[in-house]
C-alpha cells in the first residue's frame, strides 16, 4: 500500500477512483449527491486556486483510503489550519490501520508545511475514531457546529 498527495489538478483516472470510494461513504447520507455531481466537485477541488487537498491510501491500484481537507486562516491559531472534512477508509479495508497512517502521512505534511494545527468533527457516538483520533494528539473542542445550505 502507498499514500501521497493528489497532484492538482489530479488525472481523469484519479478522479474516477476518487469519485468510487467517496461515494462509499456519501451514500451513508440521506440524500447522497449524483456520480455527476461527486466529480464535478472533487474537479473542483482539484483545481490549482482551490485551497484543498487530497491524500489517498492506494492498494494495488485501488483507492481504499482518503483524506479530504480544506485549508484556512485562524486568527486563534496564528496562521494557516487544515480543518478535515472527510477521512475515510473502504469498509472492505477497515480495522488495519489504513485511516492512521493516512492521518499520520497528513500530519507530517502539514507539520513540514507549517501549518499551525487541524481540526475536525465526528460523530458523537463514533468510539473507534475518537480514539483514533485521541492517540495521535488531538482533543475534544467543546463546540456546536452549525450549517446551512444555499
Amino acid at each position: 500500500m502507498k499514500i501521497y498527495q493528489i497532484q492538482k489538478p489530479g488525472t481523469r483516472e484519479e478522479i474516477e477512483k476518487l469519485a468510487g470510494l467517496m461515494m462509499e461513504q456519501m451514500e451513508q447520507l440521506s440524500s447522497p449527491p449524483h456520480m455527476d455531481e461527486l466529480k464535478n466537485t472533487i474537479e473542483t477541488a482539484l483545481k490549482q486556486e482551490c485551497a484543498s487537498e487530497f491524500f489517498v491510501a492506494e492498494k494495488q491500484d485501488e483507492f481504499i483510503g482518503c483524506a479530504f481537507m480544506n485549508k484556512g486562516v485562524a486568527l486563534d491559531k496564528g496562521g494557516y489550519y487544515i480543518w478535515l472534512n472527510d477521512l475515510y477508509v473502504k469498509k472492505a479495508h477497515r480495522q488495519k490501520g489504513i485511516a492512521r497512517k493516512v492521518l499520520l502521512h497528513v500530519l507530517q505534511w502539514a507539520e513540514e508545511e507549517e501549518f499551525k494545527g487541524i481540526e475536525l468533527e465526528t460523530g458523537m457516538n463514533n468510539e473507534a475514531t475518537k480514539r483514533l483520533y485521541n492517540s495521535l494528539g488531538f482533543y475534544d473542542i467543546i463546540s456546536k457546529r452549525y450549517g446551512r445550505t444555499l
